[in-house]
């Protein structure tokens, strides 16, 4: 088994008889940002929590490194896993600094408190992801995008090699989208794996180095974003047509072939 993260013929089921992820077999490119694809009910989220250990599939396996991710301590998984929910709303007003210091939980004992090397890491990762000047301000009065890059923080503060993120481009307007894919591309260009789900096919071409696409709990794609986004591929997926168009420098994209002009 290679170095890296990949469901083995997972499946699993929120309830007896309907699957929600049926037989997954994929891998995360290492060092790299692998979108994970699919339309409104395809399993994205549900394989993402999978990944991380957030959910036990009810067959196969999660493998991590060529380990069995249930033979880990959650302390184990918390160093080499960070997870970037969709939604995530803290019951205390904590600061930006105080959300990305949690990070550093899983090497703490139940009475210990952080030292000046916890402190230099939260202060790494602030900097590294352009939080510096926004560390004491309240998470919860910070946008949505400066929410998802202190969650990005936040893992690098653990220790983790692999981050996952649950549809970080939700609720963000398009400079803020860029500036959480291309701050994410940047790490993985550093050595960090990620794993990010995402309605836009788009975002796997022009952020990421593989990609992955659902259907109905199935995996119907995998490879390069230029093999698994086709016009075909996606009609499978979404249940409508798709057409490829490309710019003057070659950057290609896909929208949906039947679409409204605009009004005169």
């Amino acid at each position: 088994m290679a170095m890296t993260l990949a469901a083995v013929d997972l499946s699993y089921s929120y309830t007896p008889g309907t699957l929600a992820l049926r037989d997954v077999s994929m891998s995360l490119e290492e060092c790299g940002t692998t979108f994970i694809l699919g339309g409104n009910g395809s399993g994205k989220t549900t394989l993402i929590q999978c990944l991380c250990g957030i959910r036990a599939p009810r067959s196969g396996s999660v493998q991590i490194d060529g380990r069995d991710l249930r033979t880990l301590h959650p302390l184990q998984r918390a160093r080499m896993i960070g997870f970037v929910p969709q939604i995530h709303e803290p019951v205390f007003t904590y600061s930006v600094y105080q959300v990305v210091l949690m990070g550093r939980a899983p090497y703490l004992g139940p009475f210990s408190a952080p030292q000046k090397a916890d402190h230099e890491r939260v202060a790494a990762a602030l900097k590294a992801l352009g939080l510096w000047r926004l560390r004491d301000r309240p998470y919860t009065a910070i946008s949505g995008g400066e929410q998802r890059l202190t969650l990005i923080a936040r893992g690098l503060t653990q220790g983790a090699k692999y981050l996952l993120m649950d549809e970080p481009d939700a609720h963000l307007d398009p400079r803020h989208q860029h500036d959480v894919f291309t701050r994410a591309a940047d790490l993985a260009a550093e050595g960090f794996t990620f794993a990010i789900s995402s309605h836009n096919p788009n975002n796997a071409i022009l952020y990421g180095k593989s990609a992955v696409l659902l259907s109905a709990g199935r995996l119907i794609a995998q490879g390069s974003p230029q093999e698994v986004v086709t016009p075909e591929s996606l009609q499978h997926a979404y249940g409508m047509e798709f057409e490829a168009l490309t710019d003057t420098s070659g950057l290609r994209a896909v929208l949906p072939a039947t679409r409204r002009r605009p009004q005169s």
